[in-house]
């Protein structure tokens, strides 16, 4: 009795071991089996029928005798028969190939996993993978926030450029448009937001003006600011319309900012002075405000490429203190990219220091500005076989890292390994050419490199060894963040739409960087290697038929009495 009671205790017997170890292999090959896709799980079951049907019917079918019958008969067929067999079956692998192609470079997706997974997984009782969950983010944003935020949001360029002075000229010395439609269509929407008001009844050069913002024809809008200006000589905004799109040159856009700052300071004195008399008198003010803070801002940027940076400089920073509230208007990526020519880089890090703020919107001007003045304490002296020996010191450690923080940003090269991986300073390397950037930028995108690119690639330059340590570090990043669409690192997941974005903003001519690159489906590969080795076939039919006609013969023999 004593012993019986004790037996529970005890170790388990030898039986009970083995059929735990059994019970273990079969859960790892059940979880190994639901990590098998779901189309090779289905041609799996399709298979494992069959060899069923087989082993069960073949008895009451007489499958041997069928098969012996068609043994026979495979042996009276002519090379002809072959030949054509294996060119009508490369014709139709070629035809499944093309769709197939054409399906994924249309619908990202292919049209036989796609058909499987909707139709097939169902009838063989497949259950759908659920997504994986989101990672948090490592900046301390919770989920709620990133539900919210808008991944494929289009900001206004704060570096555009003058479409009369300079994307004008691209296109009379190219002949290529620089802009898009919808890049045209999102700037008229802004110049009506900022440029008029419920109150534009009022004065009939801003009722003229309201209707010049929404033509689509450039020497309609010209046409129409003359006329408002023949009915107030005091319109700012039919200057601002006349110095953005017909001076030729910047010094004429120069002139006619100044006249509009005249207008517009004139203007904004009056409303201030009335504004707290109705709403209406408040839109004016916001109104009013909007048109003084953009000619002010583009007189700075007219100083900036006529040379006069100092005073750019000065103009930036008396805006930025003047109107503080209005942020949101990114001038102090102006302000960046006027110190940086100015080589002022103390003055570069106390902006970064003020805006450079988890709380604040991040740009591509941001993360590479301060990934630049970290790379330049170390780029003169850096060497990639001095590195890996000695190892990296901590200035070089803290470079790295910002690189790598700049390009989780904004990732976009061309392919490098054997994963397609695009991301931003294929510009920067001079990897591929540069076009005019557009009005608008998707952050993270394509088209906020091109922009960066446009104006900073000649400061990474100006400092002696910065492309090479960006060249030799970037590399890093993407074995962070292996699954950019799942994971973040520094920052929340990468968007999945800024291709679609990116192909509205940049010209036609433009090839569009995308990141991450679709690898190729299985079955498109599958596809093309079954119409190339059927081409194959066919081809030594025709040239061999004698041949090929025995070892036709000689497989379906083998496979016959295999089979049986």
């Amino acid at each position: 009795m004593a012993d019986g009671g004790g037996s529970g205790r005890g170790p388990p017997c030898p039986g009970a071991a083995a059929a735990l170890r059994r019970w273990e292999q079969l859960r790892r090959r059940a979880a190994a089996a639901a990590a098998v896709p779901p189309w090779a799980r289905g041609l799996l079951a399709v298979a494992a029928g069959l060899g069923l049907f087989y082993v069960v019917l073949r008895v009451p079918l007489r499958l041997r005798d069928s098969l012996a019958a068609v043994t026979v008969f495979l042996s009276t067929l002519t090379p002809k028969f072959y030949f054509a067999l294996t060119v009508t079956s490369s014709f139709i692998s070629g035809l499944i190939f093309v769709f197939e192609w054409w399906h994924f470079r249309k619908y990202g997706t292919s049209f036989i996993e796609q058909v499987s997974v909707s139709h097939l997984r169902p009838l063989i009782g497949g259950i759908e993978n659920s997504p994986p969950a989101p990672a948090a983010f490592s900046a301390g944003e919770n989920e709620t926030s990133r539900q919210n935020m808008p991944e494929c949001k289009v900001w206004r360029n704060p570096l555009n450029l003058f479409r009369g002075a300079e994307y004008s000229r691209y296109m009379w010395v190219t002949g290529k448009e620089p802009l898009t439609y919808y890049d045209m269509n999102l700037s008229a929407q802004d110049h009506q937001n900022f440029f008029t008001c419920d109150t534009d009844a009022l004065r009939p050069s801003d009722t003229v003006m309201q209707k010049a913002w929404r033509e689509r024809n450039p020497q309609a809008r010209i046409k129409a600011a003359y006329q408002a200006l023949e009915l107030n000589n005091d319109c700012a905004t039919a200057y601002v319309l006349l110095a953005e799109e017909e001076a030729t040159t910047i010094v004429d856009a120069e002139k006619y900012f100044k006249q509009a700052l005249k207008a517009g300071e004139m203007i904004y004195r009056k409303s201030q002075n009335c504004h707290s008399q109705s709403p209406q008198h408040e839109a004016q003010l916001r109104r009013d405000t909007n048109v003084l803070v953009y000619v002010k801002r583009r007189l700075a940027m007219c100083a900036r490429k006529l040379g006069r940076i100092r005073e750019a400089v000065k103009m930036m920073r008396d805006l930025m203190k003047e109107f503080p509230l209005l942020s949101m208007l990114n001038i102090h990526e102006n302000l960046l990219e006027a110190l940086l020519e100015l080589q002022a880089y103390a003055d570069v890090q106390a902006v970064l220091a003020k805006y450079d703020d988890i709380s604040l919107p991040k740009s591509a001007a941001i993360c590479y500005t301060a990934a630049l003045l970290k790379a330049r304490a170390v780029s003169e002296r850096f060497s990639p076989e001095t590195a890996s020996k000695r190892g990296l010191s901590t200035a070089e450690i803290n470079a790295v890292e910002a690189i790598h923080r700049a390009v989780e940003f904004n990732p976009h090269v061309p392919k490098v390994t054997k994963r397609a991986f695009h991301f931003y300073f294929q510009y920067l390397l001079e990897m591929k050419s540069l076009v005019l950037p557009p009005e608008h930028i998707l952050k993270r995108g394509d088209s906020e490199a091109v922009a960066y690119a446009f104006f900073h690639l000649q400061h990474w330059k100006r400092i002696e060894g910065a492309l090479n340590l960006l060249h030799c570090t970037w590399e890093g990043t993407f074995r962070m963040i292996p699954y950019p669409l799942e994971k973040g690192h520094l920052f929340y997941p990468y968007p999945s739409c800024t291709e679609t974005a990116d192909r509205e903003l940049l010209p036609t001519f433009h090839e569009v960087s995308v990141y991450p690159q679709k690898e190729l489906p299985f079955f498109i590969h599958f596809t093309a290697g079954l119409c190339s080795f059927s081409a194959m076939l066919a081809l030594l039919t025709h040239q061999f038929p004698e041949l090929m006609v025995i070892f036709a013969k000689a497989v379906s023999v083998v496979s016959v009495t295999g089979l049986t």
